[in-house]
């Protein structure tokens, strides 16, 4: 069924450019200078994922910069013309200022498009744990749902999607000033692997720290069983995002087929663009599900 409005995100939902192609998805591309030298965050694009994780593992330190007021008018404006309106889910306010620039896009358009309408939702989510709601949000345009039931199903489930990272490289979280020098060099000895979490403020939390790889592979899994919608009897799909150690994602992935007979699908693994990758670096593992509602 044909609906009368577009569906549109940012880059930072961490989805393959080929998914925005075929699922007739725009996104807004926020951008990342390294090197001295500025660059779209267009899915790997203009830099390669390789590349970039390269550079960082040579000492380059990214800066990342969202996507502003202008930026967003401009990228709004052309659907608005075409008579289409607009559900626009936002990265994490808990993370990035995304959300206040395409809010105040949507009030300087609102008076020169009185007929139109723009929705914003903050998805309090990240990397492809945003773009599984994206994704969810176009199976609904696609099955006919109307505008204003998708943008009340994604407000009322935002917070039942679940993020869980783990990194087994502390380097440029030092690097970057995140923890202290002592920190990481305890961490290396140890072999320390934070796991981390998205809190319904959509903030990153620190949760706990495990001692070993495989350890903290266990530990993912197990938050995984302990929050999923129905246990061991998830049904719903589960993606992962890493930042240039595909092994250890699909060593997460293997474990999670495994665990969860009743997958919708099989694990979908994504890059950690080059934004969300700019703060964590590389060795970064991000799974996604649906399940309770996250807490503080």
């Amino acid at each position: 069924m044909q609906q009368s409005y577009t569906l549109t995100c940012g880059s930072t939902a961490d989805m393959p450019k080929e998914f925005f192609d075929e699922r007739d998805i725009h996104y807004s591309s926020f951008h990342f200078t390294i090197d001295g030298q500025e660059y779209l965050d267009d899915l790997g694009q203009s830099m390669s994922f390789e590349a970039f994780y390269q550079k960082i593992k040579a000492g380059s330190m990214p800066i990342t910069s969202q996507s502003n007021p202008d930026d967003y008018t401009k990228f709004f404006e052309p659907f608005l013309a075409q008579g289409q309106d607009i559900l626009h889910l936002s990265f994490s306010s808990g993370l990035s200022g995304d959300y206040q620039s395409a809010c105040i896009a949507q009030e300087i358009l609102a008076d020169q498009y009185p007929e139109r309408q723009i929705v914003v939702i903050d998805t309090l989510g990240a990397s492809s744990g945003y773009g599984l709601l994206v994704a969810t949000a176009a199976d609904m345009r696609d099955q006919g749902k109307p505008l204003e039931e998708v943008a009340k199903w994604v407000k009322d489930n935002r917070l039942n999607l679940h993020h869980w990272f783990f990194s087994t490289d502390l380097t440029h979280y030092q690097r970057g000033g995140r923890i202290s020098a002592t920190s990481a060099a305890i961490g290396g000895l140890l072999n320390i692997c934070p796991l981390m979490n998205m809190n319904n403020e959509g903030k990153l939390i620190p949760r706990t720290k495990v001692r070993g790889k495989k350890k903290v592979i266990k530990a993912i899994v197990n938050e995984v069983k302990q929050h999923a919608q129905n246990g061991e009897n998830y049904s719903g799909k589960c993606y992962i995002s890493h930042s240039d150690c595909i092994k250890d994602a699909q060593e997460v992935a293997g474990l999670i087929e495994a665990t969860f007979p009743n997958l919708d699908g099989n694990v979908q693994i994504n890059s950690v663009g080059t934004v969300i990758g700019s703060h964590t670096g590389p060795g970064t593992v991000a799974v996604f599900f649906f399940g309770d509602e996250r807490g503080e």
